[in-house]
């Protein structure tokens, strides 16, 4: 009997060890997938870019600009509001050129890492772009979309490297709030 239960402690006691050693390498694992990687400096491609973030706009309805969910932050729709305090108004494919629209979609952009960064304090925390919805203000036969969601999908990318790529969805829209050109939303992942 004393042979039978000192083998069931022993066993006990190894696989107690087991299951511990286990968990101290999914932390060790964990901790390594949230560690910012060296060379990664999204503060520093911005400033190279000689972009300069401005406070966010406050939301003109009742939302907040971003929710944190765990490693995820979604972020309302922002719209092509110039540091003029001005938007870029109008519709792809009447009054605004496919080149206007790229570029109201890249101020877009430079509004939503504004959002970030006072969500975040600093850009370097940024895991991954994870999803975008562009949606342009369109003509009924403007199909170009995806071009305009270019210009902020190609900042995205410029300021976070490979981790910028994210999945996106590019759609026309009769009208948006204020007959801006452009809203988008975005969805990012970030280290702990």
């Amino acid at each position: 009997m004393k042979v039978v239960l000192s083998t069931a402690a022993l066993l006990l006691l190894i696989s107690c060890q087991t299951v511990q050693e286990n968990k101290q390498a999914a932390e060790t694992e964990t901790k390594i997938e949230n560690t910012v990687p060296d060379g990664y400096n999204p503060e520093a491609k911005l400033s190279e870019l000689g972009i300069q973030l401005s406070t966010p706009s406050a939301p003109v309805a009742n939302y907040v600009n971003a929710v944190r969910t765990g490693n995820l932050i979604f972020l309302a729709g922002k719209g092509p509001l110039k540091p003029d305090g001005e938007n870029i108004t109008g519709k792809l494919g009447g009054n605004l050129t496919i080149e206007e629209g790229y570029e109201a979609a890249r101020i877009t952009g430079i509004n939503q890492l504004s959002v970030l960064k006072a969500e975040l304090g600093n850009l370097n925390k940024v895991k991954r772009i994870v999803k975008v919805l562009g949606m342009v203000n369109s003509t009924p036969d403007f199909t170009d979309q995806p071009k305009v969601v270019n210009g902020y999908s190609d900042l995205m990318v410029a300021v976070f490297g490979e981790n910028g790529k994210h999945a996106r969805a590019a759609v026309g829209m009769g009208a948006l709030p204020s007959d801006i050109a452009i809203e988008v939303e975005m969805i990012v992942e970030v280290y702990d």
